[in-house]
C-alpha cells in the first residue's frame, strides 16, 4: 500500500487515537487563544446583515432546540443549524484566524481560516451532549489539525483554480471535531469523511459578498450533519480521500496531493504550533494587513494629513494583488478585499477596525475620493522572492513633491513571530464582544476560555455568552 493510498487511514487513526494529553502545553494554550479570538469574532459577526439573513432562514423550519445561536439575538435550534449560523457569523467580518504556510509553494492566504468550523461544530454538539471544556478543546484541536494538514497537502491548484479552502477543508475540520465528540468508530468516521467530501464546497468568485462567510457556515453545518448521519449508519464510498475518485484528486483537478504532508505528519508537530496560526489585527483579507501596518507606520512617522496625499501605490506580488481584487469598494464586504480602501482608511482615520468596515464609512465622499488616488503595481522583484510571506511596499506621493515609501514587515502582526500579547487578544475580544455582551459577560467569557480545560460543562460557557442578550427562543432553554 502506497503512502498516498493511506491518507484516509491516517486521518481515521489520528482521530480515534488522539487525546488532549497528546498535545503539548503550547498547543493547548494556543488553542485557547484561537478559541477566544474565534468566539469574539462570532459575536461581532452576528451583527452583520448576512448573519441576520441566515438566522431568519433557520427560524423558518421547525427544529429541535439542541444548541444555541450566539450573538445579537439568542435562540436555540438543531445542532447543525446552530453551526451554520455561528459559523457564518464567525467569518462574516473576515476577522478570524489564518493558517500559515510552511513552504513557498503553499501560498500564504491559499490555506484556511482554521478555527471557526471545528469550534462551532464542537460548541453545537458539545452543548447538546453537555461535554466538559476539556473534551470540547480536544475535539477542536483534532479538527483544527486535520483541517490544516489536509489543506497543506493538496496541490495548490485547488485554490489557484477557484476553490475557497476555508469552505472545502473547513468541512473536514468540522466533521472530525463532530466525530470526536460523537465518539464514532473507525468505520463510521470513514463514512463521515466520505459524506463530508461530497458536501465540501466554496468558490473564490464569492469573495466580497455575503456568500464567502456562508462557505464557512456551510462547512460547519455539513461537518456536523455528516458526522450525525454516519452515527445513524449512513454510508459513503470507501477510501474517500484517496484514489482516482477520492477527494484529493477530484478537488485538485487531477493533480492530487503530497502524501508526506499528511501521512505521518498529523500531530508531528501540530500545525497550530508549527508553522503556527495568525490572529488578525484587521477585519479584512489578511493579505493586506502588512501593507496596512506599513501605511500606518508611514502616516504616523511623517504625520501625513489626508489633504497632503496626492497618490498612493501598493507594490506587491500576484499572491496579494490577485485575491484583493476590488479596485474601488462600494460596500464594506468589497472593502475587505480592496487595497485602496484598506490604505485609505489608515490615511483618513489612522485605523481600520470594525467601525471603519461599515457601509456608511466605505461609501462616504472622503473615502471614495481617497480610494481614487490609490493604485496597485505588480512588482517583479517582489514576485521573484516567492509567496510564502506577504511582501509589499507602500508609496505615498505628497502634494509638496515628496514621495514616502515604507516596506511591509514580513513578520505578520498576530502571527508566531509577532504574536498578540494577552492584553492585545483581550482588547480584540472586548472590541468584538462589546457589540453584543455587557462588560461583565465579556470578562467572564474570556476568563472561562482561559481555563477551558477545567470547565465541567460547556453549557456554563454558553450561559455566560448569552447573559443579557435578547432571547427569541425555539423550545425550552436552560438559561
Amino acid at each position: 500500500m502506497t503512502s498516498e493510498s493511506r491518507a484516509t487511514a491516517a486521518v481515521i487513526e489520528f482521530v480515534t487515537q488522539s487525546k488532549i494529553d497528546h498535545f503539548s502545553r503550547e498547543a493547548v494554550a494556543l488553542g485557547k487563544q484561537c478559541i477566544a479570538d474565534g468566539l469574539g469574532v462570532i459575536l461581532a459577526g452576528s451583527t452583520a446583515q448576512g448573519s441576520r439573513i441566515i438566522r431568519e432562514y433557520i427560524r423558518t423550519g421547525e427544529e429541535a432546540p439542541e444548541a444555541t445561536v450566539l450573538g445579537a439575538e439568542v435562540f436555540r435550534c438543531r445542532a447543525a443549524s446552530a453551526a451554520l449560523a455561528n459559523g457564518t457569523a464567525g467569518h462574516a467580518l473576515d476577522f478570524d484566524d489564518t493558517q500559515l504556510s510552511s513552504t513557498p509553494d503553499r501560498i500564504f492566504g491559499l490555506l484556511t481560516h482554521p478555527t471557526i468550523p471545528p469550534l462551532v461544530a464542537s460548541l453545537a454538539l458539545g452543548e447538546r451532549l453537555a461535554v466538559s471544556g476539556r473534551r470540547l478543546l480536544e475535539a477542536y484541536l483534532v479538527g483544527f489539525e486535520v483541517e490544516c494538514k489536509m489543506a497543506e497537502a493538496i496541490d495548490p491548484s485547488h485554490y489557484k483554480n477557484g476553490f475557497h479552502s476555508s469552505g472545502t477543508f473547513g468541512t473536514f475540520g468540522a466533521v472530525v471535531a463532530a466525530a470526536k465528540l460523537l465518539q464514532l468508530d473507525a468505520g463510521s468516521i470513514a463514512n463521515a469523511l466520505a459524506i463530508a467530501a461530497s458536501m465540501s464546497s466554496g468558490i473564490r468568485l464569492n469573495f466580497g459578498t455575503m456568500t464567502k462567510p456562508l462557505h464557512v457556515g456551510r462547512a460547519a453545518q455539513n461537518g456536523v450533519m455528516a458526522a450525525e448521519l454516519a452515527a445513524r449508519g449512513f454510508t459513503g464510498g470507501g477510501e474517500p480521500l484517496d484514489g482516482t475518485w477520492g477527494f484529493f484528486k477530484g478537488f485538485s483537478f487531477g493533480a492530487g496531493f503530497d502524501a508526506n504532508r499528511l501521512v505521518g505528519a498529523l500531530g508531528n508537530p501540530p500545525s497550530i504550533v508549527t508553522p503556527g496560526v495568525s490572529l488578525k489585527p484587521y477585519p479584512c483579507g489578511s493579505l493586506g494587513h502588512p501593507s496596512m501596518d506599513a501605511m500606518l507606520k508611514l502616516v504616523l512617522a511623517h504625520d501625513v494629513k489626508p489633504h497632503e496625499v496626492r497618490a498612493i501605490r501598493l507594490r506587491a506580488g500576484s499572491n496579494i494583488l490577485n485575491p484583493l481584487r476590488y479596485a474601488i469598494a462600494h460596500s464594506e464586504l468589497e472593502a475587505k478585499f480592496c487595497p485602496a480602501f484598506m490604505l485609505s482608511s489608515i490615511v483618513l482615520r489612522r485605523k481600520a477596525g470594525i467601525h471603519e468596515f461599515v457601509d456608511e464609512f466605505v461609501k462616504s465622499s472622503p473615502v471614495q475620493d481617497m480610494m481614487k488616488k490609490a493604485s496597485t503595481v505588480r512588482d517583479p522583484a517582489i514576485e521573484a522572492r516567492g509567496f510564502d510571506k506577504m511582501r509589499s511596499i507602500v508609496e505615498v506621493d505628497l502634494t509638496d513633491g515628496r514621495t514616502l515609501a515604507q516596506e511591509a514587515d514580513e513578520r505578520y502582526r498576530g502571527g508566531p513571530e509577532r504574536p498578540f500579547t494577552r492584553e492585545e487578544l483581550r482588547g480584540k475580544f472586548a472590541e468584538c464582544a462589546d457589540l453584543v455582551l455587557p462588560a461583565e459577560a465579556i470578562d467572564e467569557t474570556f476568563a472561562l476560555v482561559e481555563s477551558l480545560e477545567r470547565v465541567p460543562d460547556v453549557r456554563d460557557l454558553i450561559r455566560v455568552m448569552t447573559a443579557g442578550v435578547p432571547a427569541r427562543q425555539l423550545g425550552a432553554s436552560y438559561r
